[in-house]
């Protein structure tokens, strides 16, 4: 990292923040230099930063945390203007780019964010551009009514009502059929919000509910002393989020035991019920949540089974398919998600598998009706009677996300997105077989959409594990574990590929802890010539460092 300097004989002209230079700076490019450079260098940043990405189709560059921590320690601000835009400009270009995580790399396939299609950049600035607040219609105007009928294409695909449900809700200002927020997190913690209102409502003996009146309250009120949220082990930390968030305690996200293939084990579920309905009659189930597509292994929930004990059992079930969900584009993969129609509520996010650019989050509802629970109202913005849609959200201000999603629909199409979903679940069935191919790695998880993990271990020692007691199994997997999280950080340190790693527990009875490489694949040029090379590196690094362990 580097600044440029000017030369012996070129004196730099001072910078001086007043009126005329500020409306210059506020409205338009300062000169034609300027103008020029702006143009120059947007051309690398809307077709996706292709002079950086082509020249490093690595994942960083080989530059230490430390060394980039100690040119960022200067924490005083300017009073004057430091820089002009060109110069800005020049900098990100060249200092900032080159050290970021080139996400677009068909090599970065250890997270859930990808490379982006080139189209997306142009998109983005004209939101920007635009700088729509959806928050109210007074600052957005069409396209709040833009993001009503893109909701509800979404929640058309989601949900699959018939063509008269769509013509009388689409731009009915009375009902929702979901709302934009910011990622899954929100998208969840919104899902439960509501069903939390819609549980404890306000009572005829004129107590007001939950929202007015406070978790306490609402306690007394109805005679309990705590809800409670069931989902699988692997569901995400945003579930837990919200139990604090909500008042009613993350210890009362109940963790359910999965089965052999991490889905959420319908017969624990079953218990936990009953006994809640036999021995914890001051309990009350706030909502069951499935998984279409958990973060850590990329498994899908029995669906439509969950809906069947929600239905039988009169719970809200809330979907979180923040990740899989988009598989319900795809005609040869859609019945994976078999169930997700039963769903009182589902979670899509839109900078996963939708491929859009940070940040967009979706939450659907079945019930139209189902968000007024949660409906605020103020006499400056969002007043009684007006159709603006932040009257029913847990965000505020936020960008007009819906006209990148419309807009990418419009470009890729159903089909082309199902090309996408098709094609990463393809490769991590190949993957997989590479995988089992190879004497050194041990396959964790088969992936059922496209999310892999895998770890360090050779046949020879898989050989011990089938034959160890709990004791001797724990200490094998100790020393795995290690030799895994070695590998990683070495790997990643090298900047020439990333797989991610994440702890997963093997078991119900007797949990062993197992570190694993967690592999995501999910850009289009990732293919198993790539896949290879990483594995090799892999193998690589594991007998340089550890060769004792062969």
């Amino acid at each position: 990292m580097h600044n440029k300097k000017t030369g012996p004989n070129k004196e730099k002209k001072k910078l001086v923040a007043d009126w005329s230079s500020l409306i210059r700076v506020f409205l338009r490019p300062e000169n034609e230099t300027s103008r020029n450079t702006l143009v120059k260098y947007m051309r690398p940043i809307l077709f996706g930063l292709h002079d950086f990405l082509n020249q490093h189709v690595g994942v960083t560059r080989k530059f230490s945390l430390k060394d980039m921590a100690n040119y960022f320690t200067s924490s005083i601000l300017s009073e004057q203007p430091e820089k002009k835009l060109d110069d800005v400009i020049t900098d990100l270009i060249e200092n900032i780019a080159p050290h970021a995580v080139n996400i677009a790399s068909p090599y970065f396939v250890g997270h859930m964010t990808s490379a982006i299609p080139f189209f997306m950049v142009h998109l983005k600035t004209i939101v920007t551009a635009l700088n729509q607040n959806v928050v109210k219609l007074e600052t957005s105007k069409v396209v709040s009514v833009l993001e009503k009928q893109v909701i509800a294409k979404i929640h058309r695909l989601l949900y699959q009502k018939e063509d008269t449900f769509y013509d009388e809700n689409i731009q009915n200002a009375h009902t929702t059929l979901g709302c934009f927020v910011e990622d899954g997190t929100l998208a969840n913690l919104t899902a439960m919000w509501v069903a939390r209102d819609n549980l404890l409502p306000p009572t005829k003996e004129g107590f007001e509910g939950v929202e007015s009146e406070g978790i306490l309250a609402v306690y007394n009120a109805y005679g309990i002393e705590r809800c409670v949220v069931l989902v699988s082990r692997l569901g995400h930390l945003s579930l837990r989020k919200a139990g604090g968030l909500l008042g009613i305690g993350n210890k009362n996200v109940i963790p359910v035991d999965v089965d052999e293939h991490n889905r959420i084990k319908l017969d624990s579920l079953n218990n936990i019920i009953k006994d809640i309905k036999k021995d914890e009659k001051n309990t009350k189930i706030l909502a069951i949540v499935g998984i279409a597509g958990t973060t850590e292994t990329g498994t899908i929930d029995p669906l439509k089974e969950l809906g069947s004990i929600c239905a039988e059992n009169n719970i809200h079930y809330h979907v979180d398919a923040a990740w899989g969900g988009p598989t319900i584009m795809s005609k040869k993969y859609r019945h994976l998600l078999k169930g997700i129609e039963l769903a009182d509520s589902i979670t899509i996010d839109g900078h996963k598998q939708l491929y859009m650019p940070m940040t967009c989050g979706m939450v659907y509802f079945k019930d139209p009706a189902r968000m007024d629970a949660v409906a605020y109202h103020s006499n400056y913005i969002n007043r009684p009677g007006s159709v603006d849609l932040g009257i029913k959200s847990v965000a505020g201000s936020r960008e007009a996300n819906s006209i990148i999603l419309d807009s990418a629909l419009k470009i890729m199409g159903t089909q082309g997105y199902a090309l996408l979903i098709e094609h990463s679940i393809e490769t991590a069935v190949k993957f997989a077989q590479e995988i089992k191919n190879r004497p050194d790695f041990q396959l964790i998880t088969e992936p059922q959409l496209n999310i892999i993990t895998y770890r360090i271990c050779p046949l020879s020692i898989q050989q011990q594990l089938d034959y160890a007691d709990h004791e001797q199994r724990k200490a094998i997997n100790q020393r795995l574990n290690e030799i895994t999280r070695i590998i990683q950080i070495l790997q990643r340190e090298a900047g020439n590929s990333f797989v991610s790693r994440t702890t997963l527990l093997i078991g119900n009875s007797h949990k062993e802890e197992i570190v694993v490489f967690r592999c995501v694949l999910m850009n289009p040029l990732t293919d198993m010539t790539i896949l290879r090379k990483i594995l090799d590196e892999q193998e690589k690094i594991y007998r340089m460092i550890l060769p004792e362990d062969r």
